[in-house]
C-alpha cells in the first residue's frame, strides 16, 4: 500500500514538474517573439524615413519607392506568423531594391540622412537577427518538449500546441554574386 502511494505521489511530482517545464518554455517562446516584434516595429518606423530621403534624390524611381511603401504596409497589417514571415522577406527583397537604386546615385549615398538611416537599419537588422535566433532556439526547445516522451503526456492533455519558426532574410545582407564560366 506504501509503495502505492509512493508511485502515485510521484507520479504527481512529475506531473507537475513536466506541466510547469512546458509552461515555462511556451513563456520563453512568447517572450522572444516579443523581441523580434519590437524590431520589426523599429524597422518599419524606420522606413518612410529612409523612402522620403531616397525620393529626393531619386524622384524617378517611383516604382520601387511605392514597392516598399506597399510592402511595408503589408507586413505592419499581418498577423499570422506564416504570413509575417512571407511580408518581411517580400519587404526585404524591395529593401534591396531601394539600396540597389541608392547605389546609383553618388549624391545620396553621401547625404548624412541616408547615412545615418541606413546604419539605424543595419542595426535593426542586426538585433532582429539575434532576436530571430533566439526565438527559433526557443521553438526548438518548447517543441522537443512537447514531442518528446513522456512530457508529450501532458502537453497533449493541456492542449500545448507546435510553434513555428521565424525564417526572416536581412534587407542588409548581399547575395553572392552568380557567376557562370563559360565551357
Amino acid at each position: 500500500m506504501i509503495i502505492a502511494i509512493g508511485a502515485f505521489c510521484l507520479a504527481i511530482v512529475w506531473f507537475v514538474f513536466a506541466y510547469n517545464r512546458l509552461v515555462r518554455d511556451l513563456n520563453r517562446t512568447r517572450e522572444a517573439w516579443s523581441g523580434i516584434d519590437v524590431q520589426l516595429k523599429l524597422r518599419h518606423d524606420l522606413l518612410p524615413n529612409l523612402v522620403e530621403v531616397v525620393q529626393g534624390y531619386a524622384k524617378h524611381e517611383r516604382d520601387v519607392l511605392e514597392g516598399v511603401t506597399r510592402a511595408r504596409s503589408a507586413a505592419v497589417a499581418e498577423t499570422s506568423l506564416d504570413r509575417l514571415a512571407r511580408e518581411e522577406n517580400r519587404l526585404t527583397d524591395r529593401l534591396r531594391s531601394l539600396f540597389a537604386v541608392a547605389e546609383d546615385y553618388p549624391q545620396l549615398l553621401a547625404d548624412e540622412s541616408f547615412a545615418d538611416l541606413h546604419d539605424q537599419l543595419v542595426a535593426i537588422e542586426d538585433r532582429l537577427q539575434m532576436a530571430r535566433r533566439y526565438y527559433n532556439g526557443s521553438v526548438r526547445d518548447y517543441n522537443t518538449r512537447i514531442e518528446s516522451f513522456p512530457s508529450n503526456l501532458v502537453a497533449k492533455l493541456h492542449d500545448f500546441t507546435r510553434r513555428e519558426f521565424f525564417l526572416l532574410e536581412s534587407a542588409t545582407e548581399r547575395e553572392a554574386p552568380q557567376v557562370e564560366l563559360a565551357p
